[in-house]
């Protein structure tokens, strides 16, 4: 699972029937103090996430399967949650809602 700030939405007018009404996110992996790492990637909405939220992205093929209850979907990366707050320790390194 990693840690990662949705930046986009996708557009898919042609999709694969076991993803058909549902929303393609793009999404920026981050460090737990929230530097972006690595490059952008697409995930599988299941938690009606949106622009701007921070969010847990599960990037295994099987989970999705079971978050979703599908088998053989084409889907490896699945937002499976919106994140309210990030501490480590007793330092809060993120917080919905306030400027950092």
């Amino acid at each position: 699972m990693i840690l990662a700030d949705v930046i986009g939405e996708m557009v898919s007018t042609i999709k694969h029937e076991a993803i058909q009404r549902r929303r393609l996110l793009i999404v920026q992996p981050l460090t737990p103090e929230g530097e972006p790492l690595g490059t952008s990637r697409i995930a599988l909405d299941s938690v009606d996430a949106g622009v701007g939220d921070r969010v847990l992205v599960n990037r295994e093929g099987r989970s999705a399967e079971a978050i979703l209850g599908a088998e053989g979907i084409p889907v490896r990366s699945v937002i499976t949650a919106v994140v309210d707050e990030v501490e480590s320790g007793r330092t809060v390194l993120y917080r919905k809602g306030v400027d950092r």
